[in-house]
């Protein structure tokens, strides 16, 4: 009885958390944004609304913790702040990733898929926001360097979207290397693992596992590029070439940590 009722309590928690992202969400898109653009400064709007968004995900993370639904593990969280200006790359395996790393790093922009822009729960946040769209790739690469140039931290997915399975990731896409090639800004890989899974690409909100989920963020050393033997490559393979490397660095000390089974 006592865990069919702490059961029924999470189901209730989480779907409780849902609703209060969408109608925050919505509430945002039509009264805060419009206020937003009445912002004359749009340097300080954007610091303002990512601060924002940044201690909302952080009241909603704390939220999930209090309620039961949800453990978080962290190690080398410093490194998201200590780095300055980078772009953070992470493996994708559920649906909380973006919340949880946007709570933990302060000044951060983040790229959204372009079918969010038109989302009624996110389109005035990703505006407000200055997130940037992945839909032209060279405005894509263009607007990251220009964030990362403003002291901005970007977070990125290079999967694109969730990971197919546990122990497997959608092969990554060359963005983020050609932006840190064109901005010589770092790369921090970080690992993000959810045990028992939750949130996945096959699992709908009301899945619940049978005991809390456990999200565990590891930040590793960050990575220049210039540490990568890419020598006078061309930008096509020198991109492809970075990207393999991270790709290879993050899948390795995912089995390394034990979030990946062999």
């Amino acid at each position: 009885m006592t865990a069919r009722l702490d059961y029924g309590w999470r189901l209730f928690a989480t779907g409780m958390s849902f609703v209060v992202f969408g109608i925050c969400g919505l509430l945002f898109s039509i009264l805060a944004y419009p206020l937003a653009c009445l912002w004359p400064h749009a340097a300080s709007r954007q610091r303002a609304v990512t601060t924002l968004i940044h201690w909302f995900f952080r009241a909603l993370v704390a939220a999930l913790q209090w309620t039961g639904v949800m453990e978080l593990d962290l190690q080398g969280i410093a490194r998201l702040r200590a780095s300055g200006p980078a772009i953070v790359v992470a493996n994708h395996p559920t649906y909380l990733d973006v919340m949880v790393l946007l709570a933990l790093t302060p000044s951060a922009c983040c790229v959204v898929k372009s079918a969010h822009w038109g989302n009624p729960c996110f389109w005035g946040i990703v505006r407000a926001a200055a997130y940037v769209s992945n839909a032209d790739p060279v405005e894509f690469v263009e607007d990251c360097s220009r964030q990362l140039a403003a002291g901005k931290t970007m977070i990125i997915f290079p999967e694109g979207t969730r990971s197919p399975a546990p122990n497997r990731l959608h092969a990554f896409s060359r963005g983020f290397a050609y932006i840190a090639l064109n901005a010589g800004a770092p790369i921090v890989p970080v690992l993000m693992n959810c045990d028992p899974p939750a949130f996945t690409k096959e699992m709908r909100w009301y899945h619940v596992p049978a005991r809390p989920f456990r999200i565990s963020v590891s930040v590793l050393d960050p990575v220049g590029v210039e540490r990568l033997d890419i020598h006078d490559a061309p930008p096509a393979l020198a991109a492809r070439s970075v990207t393999n490397a991270i790709e290879k660095h993050i899948t390795q000390h995912l089995f390394e940590y034990g979030f990946f089974k062999t």
